[in-house]
């Protein structure tokens, strides 16, 4: 860990969920989404409390965490997905409330509020907008540490181009009981360049 004047910067694992469909299931019914959103926000309290981690903002309908370990990470995401899908699928389908997850270990900048931010935190988000509705999806520098570790089906989805983010990341899915489709595997992001043509086609005559 590295301290300067209120400012340290440290690794961690990072969690990053946001709701799936929230502006619409909020233009469906108020009520129920505000209290399916709670009930929610107390799963994810609760499992990342119970492993290791802390919440570090809930804002509208994300959730940004911290954990010390990556093992951590991934067993609270899993447990999360778990208990909020099971709810869900209880429900009628239009107003079932997923989550996606992102999972990254990268370094973050840590205020003396115990607020984070940094790159780590902007891969974490960026990671969650790949997930399928009800699922995980993990960097290759988390993926690391927590295979063969914590009991998970991962699926390789190439390197991928996220936005606002200088290099390709390796991403990895986590198949969770009660999630959409996992995507298909990928293609790499240095084959994806390759196929762009070099010149453009000529219009028809």
């Amino acid at each position: 860990m590295v301290r300067t004047g209120d400012l340290k910067r440290r690794l961690a694992a990072i969690l990053a969920g946001d709701a799936v469909g929230y502006s619409r299931l909020m233009a469906r019914d108020e009520q129920a989404t505000v209290a399916a959103l709670d009930a929610a926000r107390g799963v994810f309290r609760e499992q990342i409390g119970s492993h290791h981690g802390r919440v570090i903002d809930m804002a509208g309908d994300s959730v940004l965490a911290v954990f010390e370990t990556a093992t951590g990470a991934v067993a609270a995401a899993l447990a999360i997905q778990q208990g909020i899908n099971a709810t869900a699928l209880a429900g009628a389908p239009d107003a079932r409330m997923l989550f996606r997850i992102g999972l990254h270990l990268g370094e973050v900048v840590e205020k003396a509020d115990g607020t984070v931010y940094g790159d780590g935190v902007n891969v974490a988000a960026r990671l969650q907008t790949l997930a399928p509705a009800g699922g995980i999806t993990v960097s290759d520098a988390l993926h690391g540490l927590v295979h063969g570790r914590v009991d998970a089906d991962y699926v390789d989805l190439g390197a991928q181009q996220l936005k606002n983010i200088a290099r390709p990341v390796q991403v990895y899915a986590i198949a969770v009981d009660g999630a959409e489709l996992l995507p298909g595997p990928a293609q790499p992001a240095t084959a994806v360049a390759a196929s762009t043509p070099s010149h453009p086609a000529p219009s028809p005559g």
